[in-house]
Formats: structure tokens, C-alpha cells, sequence
């Protein structure tokens, strides 16, 4: 099954964002992929808030979402709209990916569980926490591409969502990313690599890269990783498309090979001994 991962460089427009989204539902279509992939804030890169909150809806009056259920309904190819922003019914936002089938179904929604509240060597100052309400609850989905579990950016450092996602049948899992630069450079593949060992599973990375409008940058390297931890696929820094296979048959061979999911054991409480 071949699989299509979109490189973007988002922008503060969502029409722009929206039409580099449909074309590429049709380019992906047109090369005989069965599902792609798109990074997270696919619609909508911006951090200045008060623009920002101008373009941001409600998921039923988002027009990105709209334009690529249209698309996806016309090429009859799945979608996994990696994430946009949406405002939720309370007034607050939330960071959504959608999964979307042939025939522009939305088959189902995640909320990015983990916000990325960070302070970087480099200066940046990162606070998700301070416009974006955490999900709460864990994804999956069954997908042509086997059953996908759904995560989002920064979700990548917390293996015990991997964990829950692959007891709950994942062979597949997703990660689209707006991953900085300082941050991808560091742990990006390492962790990509590591998530995919743990679970045997195929992780699928579509990826933001470059410099956007708003002055931000981002890491790229859009990647697809076997189940046994070889990178089948890795995008570089350009914006554009690639394709990589997902064999289900590899995730077979590798789950009989280390059963790594069949030895997992509850863990104990943790026993603390003083000094």
C-alpha cells in the first residue's frame, strides 16, 4: 500500500494552505497512493495571536476542512488532515487532526493530548497551554492502511500514549509535526525511530519544514519508519511530496520475530528505599 506524505511550509492564510492541501489530495490520488498524509496546522501557521484568532473557526465552519473533505470525496483517497486549529464550543482552541475516507467521511478526530510548553536554549518561548485546551482521549482508527493510531507533535515524547494506541490494535502510527528546528535536529528521528522499535509498528511523520510567513521555522524531514526501526523515507528540508510502501507483512514478521507486545506485563507500583 503506497502512502503520500506532504512537506509544507503553512502560512497566515488558509485559502493559500487550502488550495496546496487539494492539490496535493489530487496529485497523491493521480500516482495511485491509498491514503496521504499532511503535517499538523496544515490550515494555519501564525503566531500572532490576534490575527491568528481572525481565522480560526469552528470545525463545522472551517473551510480548510471543507475544501479537503471536497477533494478527498472527488479523488476517493483517504486523508489524514494532520491537524488544524478549531475552536471549540467553550471558546477555546483546540490543535484537531482528522482522519477522512473516499468519500470525505470524517472517520476521526484527535485532539493533541500533550501542549508544548517550552522554554528552548535558543531563546524560543513556547506556550501551546496558553490558547489550546488538551484533548482527552486516545485514537484509532481502521484505515486501508491497516489500524492507525493517531498522535500529534509533541505527543512523540510520551511513549505511554504509543503504548495505550498499540494495545488498542495500532500497526500503524501517525505523527505530523510542526517540530522546531533546535528540537528536530536533537530528537526527531531518534524518537520517530524509537516509537516504531517499541511498538512494532510503521510510524508515518508528515512534517512542516522551512521558514514561514509568520518567522518561524521548522525542522521538515517528513519521514516513514518500518517496524523494525530503518527509515524508508526521509523528505529533507524541501517542501513537496514523496511516497513510501507500508507492507503489513513486515509488521508481522517483525512482531514474530521480537514479541515485544505479547511481554508487556502491567507495571508494579514503584518501591522507593531511602537511604
Amino acid at each position: 500500500m503506497t502512502t503520500a506524505l506532504l512537506q509544507m511550509t503553512s502560512g497566515i492564510d488558509p485559502a493559500v494552505n487550502a488550495r496546496t492541501l487539494t492539490d496535493a489530495v489530487a496529485h497523491a490520488a493521480a500516482e495511485g497512493a491509498t491514503m496521504l498524509f499532511t503535517p499538523e496546522m496544515s490550515g494555519l501557521i501564525d503566531r500572532d495571536r490576534a490575527r491568528a484568532a481572525q481565522a480560526i473557526v469552528a470545525e463545522a465552519d472551517d473551510p480548510v476542512l471543507d475544501a479537503v473533505r471536497g477533494a478527498a470525496a472527488k479523488a476517493g483517497l483517504w486523508v489524514h488532515l494532520g491537524s488544524l486549529a478549531v475552536r471549540r464550543p467553550d471558546g477555546r482552541l483546540a490543535n484537531r487532526g482528522f482522519v477522512i475516507d473516499g468519500s470525505g467521511t470524517i472517520r476521526a478526530r484527535y485532539d493533541k493530548l500533550h501542549l508544548f510548553d517550552v522554554d528552548l536554549p535558543t531563546g524560543e518561548r513556547w506556550r501551546e497551554s496558553a490558547s489550546y485546551a488538551p484533548g482527552e482521549t486516545t485514537v484509532v482508527v481502521d484505515t486501508p492502511v491497516g489500524r492507525l493510531g493517531l498522535a500529534i507533535c509533541y505527543d512523540l515524547r510520551f511513549p505511554d500514549l504509543f503504548r495505550a494506541l498499540t494495545d488498542a490494535g495500532a500497526t500503524v502510527l501517525a505523527v505530523p509535526a510542526a517540530f522546531t528546528r533546535p528540537t528536530g535536529a536533537a530528537h526527531w528521528s531518534l524518537m520517530l525511530r524509537a516509537r516504531a522499535v517499541e511498538a512494532g509498528a510503521w510510524v508515518v511523520a508528515a512534517a512542516q519544514t522551512g521558514t514561514h510567513e509568520d518567522g518561524r521555522t521548522t525542522y521538515g524531514h517528513a519521514m516513514v519508519v518500518d517496524p523494525w526501526g530503518e527509515v524508508v523515507l526521509d523528505m529533507g528540508e524541501a517542501a513537496g511530496m514523496a511516497f513510501a510502501a507500508i507492507d503489513p507483512t513486515r509488521t508481522a514478521e517483525v512482531r514474530a520475530r521480537l514479541p515485544v507486545l505479547e511481554h508487556r506485563r502491567p507495571v508494579p507500583p514503584v518501591t522507593i528505599v531511602g537511604a
